[in-house]
């Protein structure tokens, strides 16, 4: 049974850091499409950083809204991290990871992948 359970949200103030992390059981991140994606109340699922795992390398995309500030990596075989530097309200939103595309990974929408976690909020505020 494959689940993907995200960790590390939390509140912060603006500025500040936040590590996401993104466990896999049951699955295998080889040769799969990850990525997260986070959602504000009324508005709809965003794509927010996306990492092909292949054999022949890593390929990542962060989208153009958060790229100076957040990266994503894989610390560990099964576990796919978002770092969140220099955050802001507006990042405030649920943060859910997604695996396994049908698409091309880093222009896959929400309706493309075959498994989600459960979200961990991050709320940014003063």
């Amino acid at each position: 049974q494959v689940q993907l359970a995200e960790s590390g949200g939390g509140s912060v103030q603006p500025g500040g850091s936040l590590r996401l992390a993104c466990v896999a059981s049951g699955f295998s991140t080889n040769n799969k499409c990850v990525a997260w994606f986070r959602q504000a109340p009324g508005n709809e699922r965003e794509g927010v950083a996306y990492a092909y795992f292949g054999s022949g390398g890593v390929s990542t995309y962060v989208a153009d809204s958060v790229r100076a500030r957040f990266s994503i990596s894989r610390p560990y075989q099964n576990t796919v991290a978002l770092q969140m530097n220099s955050l802001k309200p507006e990042d405030t939103a649920m943060y859910y990871c997604a695996a396994q595309s049908k698409g091309v990974c880093a222009r896959s929408q929400a309706a493309d992948f075959a498994y989600w976690g459960q979200g961990t909020q991050v709320t940014v505020s003063s």
